[in-house]
């Protein structure tokens, strides 16, 4: 259903796919950013963005799960964060590795912004992910 490729003459990636090639016909959703606020709508994490990742990884759990659909099943991400800071985006990027999401390994692309929607906020990452045969939505 979903084949993951790294080319070969480029630099392997480190612990992602150069591209996921899905069949045609498959169900594919695309989901809204996932953010780091609770279910009232407040934020978690404020000024800490290894916390906030952990939240928008659980909110794109939640996304995932209400289509029917799993962080296996994730075939493309781009993960936002509001640093300049390298170190900054590879501690975001571990907690990223540690989810699950590149367990297939997903392709992703990694992005330090100048500032995302909500005061405070520090990561958002959107998704694209395989809805399988047979699940809801």
């Amino acid at each position: 259903m979903i084949r993951r490729v790294s080319a070969t003459a480029l630099f392997p990636p480190p612990a992602y796919s150069h591209a996921s090639v899905v069949a045609a016909g498959t169900r594919l959703a695309f989901l809204a950013g996932a953010v780091p606020l609770d279910a009232r709508g407040e934020l978690v994490g404020a000024g800490d963005p290894v916390r906030q990742a952990r939240q928008v990884l659980a909110n794109l759990q939640e996304q995932l799960r209400a289509v029917g659909s799993d962080m296996g099943h994730v075939v493309a991400t781009d993960v936002y964060v509001v640093s300049a800071d390298t170190a900054v985006l590879s501690a975001v990027w571990e907690v990223v590795e540690a989810s699950g999401l590149s367990a297939g390994p997903h392709s992703s692309t990694l992005v330090g912004v100048a500032c995302l929607g909500y005061s405070g906020q520090l990561v958002e990452i959107t998704a694209t992910a395989v809805v399988p045969e047979g699940a809801g939505a």
